[in-house]
């Protein structure tokens, strides 16, 4: 076998593995399923099952740590229950950490930490030990996101501005009659962000997350419309994209504690 041309040849994988990669000295890209990621610089992402990675460079030599596990192993603990807090295992290429010289310290402490329980002698309490450390690694991680959101509040205050003008953009053009309630997949499509990552920045920097963004912009287009035309109450719950007329009352009510109707009679 020509090891070289082995080492070398992009390689796609999918794997039944959540994945955690800090990684350094990589030359060229790698690719993370549509988009590929430059990590000449040292950085965290993170992979769950199912999801598509490869390698592209002629020279794939990177240096790093890489903590792997299957679902199986945190099924039956409190960490398989709250797997799906974690989500940066859904945010795309562009959306990983960018560590600090003394966060990286302490994920490689931690992934240190992991490799030698597992190459300890096997006792009682190995399992515990071993899910304390995974726990510990995926807050630590969560967390330097959390960091990485706040000293980014330039970016985070042009996406609320971008934000703003898709929505606007939608219900303007009356998008919502033929299609709908504007959708998170819509609107992170729109502003170039994976599902999770714009709700977890946005949730970071204003308390909300897309889906509390969308109803909060409904509500006050909602109130525009009772307040300044003549439209009944299933005319403007259509206009915004509710098929049913009960499901837009029961919403405004929900955040307004008034039906749409008595909103109205405020007014008048």
């Amino acid at each position: 076998m020509d090891h070289t041309r082995a080492d070398t040849r992009p390689q796609t994988l999918v794997l039944d593995l959540f994945c955690i990669s800090l990684k350094r000295n990589v030359t060229g890209k790698v690719r993370y399923g549509q988009g590929y990621c430059d990590f000449d610089e040292g950085v965290l992402f993170g992979t769950a099952p199912g999801q598509v990675t490869s390698n592209i460079t002629d020279d794939h030599k990177p240096s790093g740590w890489c903590v792997v596990f299957h679902p199986d192993f945190i099924r039956g603990h409190p960490l398989g229950q709250r797997i799906k807090q974690y989500g940066f295992f859904d945010y795309t290429v562009h959306e990983a950490l960018h560590l600090s010289d003394q966060e990286e310290t302490m994920m490689i402490s931690v992934m240190t930490m992991l490799r030698d329980e597992l190459n300890a002698r096997i006792d009682l309490y190995s399992e515990a030990v071993l899910m304390a450390h995974l726990d510990l690694l995926l807050s630590y991680a969560q967390r330097f996101y959390g960091r990485q959101f706040m000293t980014r509040k330039p970016i985070s205050h042009d996406v609320l501005i971008r934000l703003e003008a898709v929505l606007s953009d939608y219900f303007s053009h009356d998008k919502a009659l033929s299609k709908g309630l504007p959708s998170v997949s819509y609107l992170a499509e729109k502003l170039n962000y994976s599902d999770s990552y714009l709700s977890d920045l946005l949730k970071t920097y204003t308390g909300q997350n897309t889906q509390q963004h969308i109803h909060r912009y409904v509500i006050e287009k909602a109130k525009e419309l009772l307040t300044q035309t003549d439209l009944t109450i299933s005319e403007i719950g259509f206009r915004l994209g509710f098929d049913f007329p009960q499901s837009f009352s029961r919403l405004f009510k929900n955040k307004t504690k008034l039906t749409p109707l008595q909103y109205r009679q405020s007014f008048n």
